[in-house]
């Protein structure tokens, strides 16, 4: 499962913009002690695309964004749409307010800029599995569906004790909505799981929840009924969602609308350096 980084210190550090303005001192104290300890090449890109030649150009350094979920994602997805991002080392300081963090706690990736960039340069490699959609997207943590008003408010980070956590918490961590303010209307999905139904569409569902797959490489999918009746559950490597237009939330960010997406499953889909256990 882990392994020391074998790309050793040889680092290309990309600087979110957006993190350089919410929390300049953070991003200050990373660099700073990314430095100190490796031979870093520090990248200060103002749009994706030059993110994405930066990235391009990184040779044979590890990559290590500093910035929010976001700023990780856009790295980890453009990987994916290149076909390099099973072979590609990655490392995150995670930069920005508790709810725009949320999938490092997913991950196991300290929320301080110290530790967090300490677990870059002492740190282990370690793959995790990932969901993969239809149109090229990526989820690293988990998904809901559909994404609700009340959604908007991540509890992710709130009273979850420790670095890592389990695909199920990591599941419940990312699909957290708050306190709910009256029955939920529900959505007429069709959910499929490698082929089975779990929901036909004919009636509505209060929730569906996908986790990215774990230790045994399949997702983890739960379809919550409306009130009185008990959640469905299956693991799965291929998940097709389809209904009128709908929204979902992957990894804490709204997307859609879509009448139909299938997400599949990547075991060990990619690399990041997490601290020592």
């Amino acid at each position: 499962m882990s392994a020391a980084d074998p790309a050793g210190q040889r680092l290309l550090v990309v600087v979110d913009p957006v993190a350089r303005r919410v929390d300049g001192e953070s991003v200050r104290i990373a660099r700073d002690v990314l430095c100190a300890g490796s031979m870093a090449k520090i990248c200060l890109p103002e749009s994706p695309e030059e993110v994405a030649r930066a990235v391009g150009r990184r040779g044979r350094r590890r990559t290590v964004v500093i910035g929010d979920d976001r700023a990780l994602l856009r790295v980890v997805a453009l990987l994916h749409r290149q076909r390099e991002l099973a072979a590609a080392p990655l490392a995150w300081v995670p930069v920005g307010s508790l709810p725009s963090v949320s999938v490092a706690r997913v991950l196991g990736v300290p929320l301080g800029a110290v530790a967090a960039a300490r677990a870059v340069l002492d740190g282990v490699e370690r793959r995790f599995g990932l969901l993969a959609d239809d149109s090229d997207g990526i989820v690293l943590g988990g998904l809901w569906v559909p994404a609700s008003e009340a959604g908007r408010r991540c509890a992710a980070v709130r009273g979850v004790p420790g670095a890592a956590v389990s695909a199920r918490s990591a599941l419940a961590l990312l699909t957290r909505t708050g306190p709910r303010r009256g029955p939920r209307p529900g959505a007429r999905l069709r959910v499929e799981a490698d082929g089975v139904l779990l929901a036909t569409g004919d009636r509505p569902v209060g929730r569906v929840a996908v986790s990215a797959p774990a230790g045994g490489g399949l997702a983890e999918v739960i379809v919550h009924p409306r009130a009185g009746h008990h959640p469905v559950r299956a693991a799965a490597r291929t998940i097709t969602v389809s209904g009128p237009d709908f929204r979902y939330r992957a990894d804490n960010r709204v997307r859609g609308p879509v009448q139909v997406r299938t997400w599949t499953a990547l075991a060990e889909g990619w690399r990041l350096t997490v601290p020592r256990t």
